[in-house]
């Protein structure tokens, strides 16, 4: 992951590997009320045009209904017509004919603002003059992170936008790298919504969703305050760790692999519960030890009666 796309590449890994993170956004922006499970089925990004070719941050299907969602680091004053031009691509690509009247529906689209200015707007907007007078304005709302606060996040579930919170404090990263009380409020921030998110997942029995969610706090964190170690370590301290890869992704490969050496179907399940109970209890220090040592991994199995 470079730093030039570390924001696109956290969105994209969330919209593919935790797909359902995207439903509670698609619910605040679109006032709809899809269920956490709901089937959604990821469109294809690329789109080709006679001029080259356009690549969409998240394009999905829910029922009959498409859904176009960018996330924008900062303001772009092009975004309006990009996303005019994104829009009409995936509605030509969709559309039907019916004898010889052709039938074109444009998805249902916004864009996530990670960063903002005094002029980024609440909807993003063509006007569109036809030949016979008619005028229609095309429209897509736009989703600030800096209106929601953390206690927000949780209330709306808005799981999706929490890698992102500490963007917020980026123009003081170096003000809280030299005041030691500001350091400790952002620590107690983030301890709050390390707490929140726990509380939030392991009784919804997510504990890989939590770790995964973790690991991308993390990432956007030490990106942030690259330049102040002090608070860098802080939250990766608070938040638990300091692995970059998908925590869940590396234990199904190992569980898989160990659960086919012990020669039981549940091995790969198992393990990786147990690994995650470790992680949640912030026993990481044992999870070599546990991957190695079949007896000790008997042990705890018996310990949390797995």
């Amino acid at each position: 992951m470079t730093n030039n796309t570390i924001f696109d590449d956290v969105f994209r890994t969330m919209v593919e590997k935790m797909t359902y993170l995207v439903v509670p956004l698609i619910n605040e922006v679109f006032h709809t009320s899809y269920p956490e499970d709901v089937k959604i089925v990821h469109l294809r990004n690329e789109h080709q045009m006679e001029d080259g070719e356009l690549i969409t941050d998240a394009r999905l299907l829910i029922g009959d209904k498409v859904y176009h969602i960018e996330c924008q680091s900062v303001d772009d004053t092009t975004m309006s017509i990009r996303m005019f031009e994104y829009d009409l691509a995936i509605a030509l690509e969709n559309r039907r004919k019916v004898g010889r009247r052709f039938f074109v529906e444009f998805p249902r689209s916004c864009v996530i603002y990670l960063r903002t200015t005094r002029n980024t707007p609440d909807v993003e907007e063509v006007e569109l003059l036809f030949p016979d007078g008619q005028v229609c304005v095309y429209r897509v709302p736009t989703v600030k992170l800096e209106r929601y606060t953390k206690d927000s996040i949780f209330e709306k579930n808005l799981l999706l936008l929490l890698p992102f919170y500490v963007m917020r404090y980026e123009d003081a990263a170096h003000t809280i790298g030299e005041d030691s009380e500001k350091l400790q409020g952002l620590l107690k921030e983030y301890e709050d919504i390390r707490i929140n998110l726990e509380k939030e997942l392991s009784t919804a029995g997510r504990s890989e969703l939590y770790t995964d969610l973790n690991k991308l706090i993390i990432r956007i964190s030490n990106y942030i305050f690259r330049e102040e170690e002090k608070v860098r370590k802080g939250v990766d301290e608070v938040m638990g760790g300091k692995v970059l890869q998908l925590e869940s992704e590396r234990l199904r490969e190992e569980g898989m692999a160990i659960g086919k050496a012990e020669g039981k179907a549940e091995g790969e399940a198992r393990l990786s519960a147990l690994i995650n109970r470790l992680i949640l209890e912030g026993r990481s220090d044992e999870i070599q030890k546990v991957v190695t040592d079949v007896n000790r991994r008997q042990e705890l199995y018996s310990e949390y009666k797995l």
